[in-house]
């Protein structure tokens, strides 16, 4: 973009540091305080959030009274690289006031819009000048000469319009997905429960009533009220539980073949695959160690540090002994009906675990676990199968997420920089 101007930011807005704190006085009128964690935890300060109540007096009133279009940055923080973090004011809000340690810049609307400039101040090129700019040893601050002189490159208003419509579009569609993964989690998490302590009248497709209101349908176990048609068995009786271990460091002919060898950082992802491995070992990397492999569908869960992380098998992969493999050796039981129930397990139960630096999972561990099996019917096929639903369903909302996150990363780089300009192909990208 051929177009761009560069000036200081104190010619193109007023800059005022608020002094205004969290104390109530008497004789000072209540208001409501826009504080630090209120801007740096959100880009956009509307009449959605909740703000603490302060005092202000008149004088402060019209000096830091926030209004529409009000950029409003971080001035301090505990790290130089943390700091002028950057949110916009969206709507008049009454009698709301900016807090201590933080900035108000107010654009002269007549050559910078305030919501470019609150994308314009996550520029990589900004960031890094007010980074070296701060200056502290326990806590890092910016003077009022550091903001004002900071270098904008802004293009004609009519083109930050473009570039900040874009780019709060990216951000209202992100806002919306992050909002349908944590809907689908709360489902996730409430199906597991019902699941696993009701399961499924297969006669009916639905839920077994609750135990409370209909007692005759349940008997007690290890696990607690299951219904009768459950059996109750010990985890290590239906599972094979399989070691791993780590080839030598010290020979290099060990490493960097062609398998797979997990580490819980591999697979603590949240997803129910694990299908990338960092490290890969040799074939006689693996036959001169104690790690064996697991086969896809085969189960792996953590047993040190990060205890009870778990995830299935997507290609065949070897693995370290901070974790176990498990396998179903019992045909009532599938490898992705264990998957969901120690899922369940771990998030409402949880193992008993041992160890005094790191918690961990022994082989004793799965002694003390019990998992109920349905002998008779398709149930445990028809829980597997409502939970996979749900776990597609927020798999699809999370690669989306991740996807809008990265291609509002890749606008931010191309539309600021002015490498690119606002065109049809790159607003259909998000529509």
């Amino acid at each position: 973009m051929n177009n761009m101007r560069k000036k200081e930011l104190f010619k193109l807005a007023e800059i005022r540091v608020s002094n205004v704190d969290k104390k109530i006085y008497p004789d000072k009128e209540l208001v409501k305080l826009c504080n630090y964690m209120d801007v740096y935890n959100n880009d956009y300060i509307n009449s959605n959030l909740s703000y603490s109540i302060g005092s202000a007096d008149a004088n402060e009133l019209l000096r830091f009274g926030l209004k529409k279009n009000d950029v409003i940055i971080t001035k301090d923080s505990e790290t130089p690289d943390d700091i002028a973090i950057s949110s916009i004011v969206t709507e008049d809000i009454v009698n709301l006031v900016c807090g201590y340690h933080l900035a108000i810049i107010r654009p002269n609307s007549d050559e910078l819009d305030g919501m470019f400039l609150m994308f314009k101040l996550k520029d990589n090129e900004i960031v890094r000048y007010f980074s070296n700019a701060a200056k502290g040893s326990t806590r890092f601050g910016l003077s009022i000469g550091d903001i004002e002189n900071v270098i904008v490159k802004y293009p004609s208003l009519p083109e930050q319009y473009r570039i900040a419509h874009i780019l709060s579009t990216c951000d209202a569609v992100i806002e919306k997905t992050q909002t349908a993964v944590a809907k689908y989690k709360a489902i996730k998490q409430g199906m597991l429960h019902d699941l696993f302590t009701r399961g499924i009248d297969i006669r009916t497709g639905k839920l077994r009533p609750r135990c409370q209101d209909a007692p005759e349908l349940y008997k007690e176990s290890k696990l607690g009220w299951i219904p009768k048609e459950w059996d109750c068995e010990g985890l290590s009786s239906v599972v094979e539980i399989i070691s791993g271990g780590t080839p030598s460091t010290q020979v290099k002919e060990y490493w960097n073949g062609e398998i797979p060898w997990l580490s819980v950082d591999d697979f603590n992802t949240g997803n129910r695959y694990a299908s990338n491995a960092a490290k890969k070992i040799t074939d006689e990397g693996f036959k001169n160690s104690a790690t064996n492999m697991l086969l896809p569908g085969m189960l792996i869960i953590s047993a040190r540090g990060t205890v009870g992380v778990i995830s299935q098998m997507k290609i065949p992969m070897a693995f370290n002994q901070s974790c176990y493999g498990l396998n179903s050796t019992n045909k009532y039981l599938s490898n992705d009906f264990l998957y969901y129930f120690l899922t369940y397990f771990i998030r409402f139960i949880g193992f008993n675990s041992y160890g005094s630096v790191f918690d961990v999972i022994t082989r004793n561990s799965f002694d003390e676990v019990f998992i109920p099996i349905n002998k008779k019917s398709d149930e445990q096929r028809l829980i597997v199968e409502r939970l996979t639903a749900i776990d597609n369903k927020l798999q699809t909302e999370q690669t989306y997420l991740q996807k809008m996150q990265q291609l509002k990363k890749g606008l931010m780089e191309d539309l600021l920089s002015g490498r690119k300009k606002v065109s049809e192909p790159l607003i259909n990208q998000i529509n």
